[in-house]
């Protein structure tokens, strides 16, 4: 990208490195140390014609999380169908759409953002 002066890197990170939990230690010190890169490579890497930004996404109806909510469900609830339960908590009680995070992945890669760099985006519902 710095030989070619034009790129987008956008990083997928995770609300975690903004809302610190001790039982995901790992993941929110992860999350937390890749916005500092994504912030800090995003306003040097302009003057190569290269940028940098982030999306933060909170929780995702992604297979894992899926996988995830039933396996609460069957815990606590003693059945995993009723993992739509566990979400009447979440922002519109329910998990993001892997679209609405894909969609702003596009959008901060194209030509319509180029004049951002060096930022976070968090979806998370305003959670």
């Amino acid at each position: 990208m710095k030989a070619r002066n034009n790129g987008v890197i956008v990083n997928i990170i995770g609300a975690a490195g903004e809302r610190f939990n001790y039982d995901y230690i790992t993941g929110s010190t992860g999350n937390a140390a890749l916005m500092a890169f994504t912030k800090s490579l995003g306003g040097k890497s302009l003057h190569y014609g290269v940028r940098a930004v982030g999306i933060n996404p909170g929780p995702v109806a992604t297979d894992r999380h899926v996988y995830l909510m039933k396996t609460r469900a069957r815990n606590e609830l003693g059945d995993e169908n009723r993992y739509s339960e566990l979400m009447k908590d979440l922002p519109l009680g329910r998990l993001s759409k892997p679209r609405e995070i894909g969609d702003m992945a596009a959008f901060l890669a194209s030509d319509r953002s180029a004049y951002t760099s060096g930022v976070i985006i968090t979806i998370d519902g305003a959670r």
